[in-house]
């Protein structure tokens, strides 16, 4: 570490959580920089509220696209960040996982088009991105479109994207979706077998209560027939009418 750096993480670390001068941080802020050093600046400037994105899009203009100024964009929360992040997803020939985490919090402007774009991708970083984003667009959507939207990742042979993809649904307690989770009960592993049952169990509907009750009867012994019986006392508190008809 040359005597640079190490000035400028002496002035980081004795601020504290104290604003610093952006046009200092633009000034000291180097593609040359070590990555942490760099993004660190750059997380700083991104916090900074209405004024960052001016700050920022100066950098850009001078230094180009780096990682940490489009990692700032997205913490910038500013509206002129969303609009150039966006057209820099769309200039580029391929998904881009910087671009898309740095959109998260604008998933909801995000279109079903480019949507199913990213979660069509194969890879699993993509996917996931495309999921987080698809989390901030979920009450725009029907159940249908939803569901339209997620069919690939429910097919994905990697759990940590059917996991998340559960996670999403179980926000929902259309009986579509419902049919779908407990489709997932049946076909998917240990793993998301039970983390669909426990989507099931939390929806807490007359639909989550009748698909509980199919599988009852079509689930063999075992560790997932025991939790799916806790599941349906879980939902007879909820519909003790049901119970007492079955």
């Amino acid at each position: 570490m040359n005597t640079k750096e190490a000035s400028i993480w002496q002035i980081f670390n004795t601020s504290g959580k104290k604003d610093l001068n952006p046009f200092w941080l633009a000034e000291v802020y180097s593609p040359s920089l070590p990555t942490d050093l760099r993004r660190a600046i750059a997380e700083r400037i991104g916090c900074m509220g209405e004024g960052s994105w001016k700050v920022l899009k100066l950098l850009i203009e001078k230094e180009g696209v780096q990682s940490e100024l489009i990692y700032a964009a997205g913490l910038s929360h500013q509206i002129e960040a969303k609009q150039w992040l966006i057209a820099l997803l769309n200039q580029t020939n391929n998904l881009d996982i910087e671009i898309l985490q740095a959109l998260a919090c604008w998933g909801a402007e995000i279109s079903n088009k480019l949507l199913r774009e990213i979660l069509i991708s194969k890879s699993q970083h993509i996917r996931l991105a495309g999921l987080e984003l698809l989390r901030f667009k979920s009450h725009k959507l029907t159940d249908k479109v939803f569901l339209d939207l997620v069919k690939e990742p429910l097919r994905d042979f990697r759990e940590p994207v059917v996991l998340k993809t559960i996670e999403l649904l179980r926000r929902r307690d259309g009986e579509i979706v419902t049919s779908r989770i407990a489709q997932l009960v049946k076909e998917g592993s240990h793993s998301i077998a039970k983390a669909a049952l426990f989507a099931l169990g939390s929806i807490g509907t007359s639909h989550s209560q009748n698909a509980l009750i199919t599988l009852e009867k079509e689930v063999n012994t075992g560790p997932i027939k025991d939790l799916l019986i806790k599941q349906l006392q879980v939902q007879y508190r909820f519909f003790p009418q049901e119970n007492t008809s079955n």
